[in-house]
């Protein structure tokens, strides 16, 4: 199943659009990690900014979305979000971790985004060939070996892409912390075809 949400006109002034063409690392010319000058990365999205920044006009928004709508969802590179979803500036708040999980921090910031910034509608997204399947809670422990220090927080691994998306929409109606939990929908983006895919939460 794949979602759209419909356009809609803004009253006031017209969001502009400015496009800053960067070189991404999938198309770029392959370079060794160790030729990359510490910095060059960051310096170069600072240069972006500069050129965005050039042209940019105030779009007269407040912080709260259009949509009223709030989408967690992985920080995977190949995700873009606001190209998939048909989302505009200003439309949704956007909450990204590793493989999408609904842990404490997730939960705190959705809690803000309903009481604070009026959002009642939760939109969750996995993906195929999460890098978090590839990996197990002993990684904790192999930080531990590495730096003398277990870390605190979990790593939230998962083999069931689709339970996990269950899972994550089970933590969020189950929170005493959310005003609105009557819409809260999973996916599995798949990074093949860009199609979500809807899991029943049952």
């Amino acid at each position: 199943m794949t979602v759209f949400f419909p356009s809609h006109r803004r009253t006031g002034s017209a969001v502009t659009s400015n496009v800053v063409s960067m070189t991404t690392s999938a198309s770029a010319a392959t370079a060794s990690e160790g030729a990359i000058r510490t910095g060059a990365v960051t310096d170069r999205l600072v240069a972006a900014n500069e050129q965005y920044a050039a042209a940019f006009t105030d779009p007269g928004m407040d912080a709260r979305p259009v949509l009223h709508v709030a989408v967690v969802a992985c920080m995977d590179a190949r995700l873009d979000l606001h190209a998939a979803l048909g989302l505009e500036l200003g439309d949704c708040h956007t909450i990204r971790n590793a493989g999408g999980v609904v842990t404490d921090d997730v939960i705190r910031s959705l809690t803000i985004s309903q009481h604070k910034l009026g959002t009642r509608s939760i939109v969750l997204i996995h993906h195929t060939n999460c890098g978090l399947e590839q990996i197990t809670e002993d990684f904790r422990t192999e930080l531990e070996m590495e730096v003398g220090q277990r870390p605190a927080w979990a790593v939230e691994s998962f083999r069931d892409v689709d339970q996990d998306v269950r899972q994550s929409m089970q933590r969020v109606r189950t929170s005493p912390f959310l005003l609105h939990t009557d819409d809260v929908r999973g996916f599995v983006f798949d990074v093949k075809t860009g199609l979500l895919r809807e899991i029943d939460p049952a």
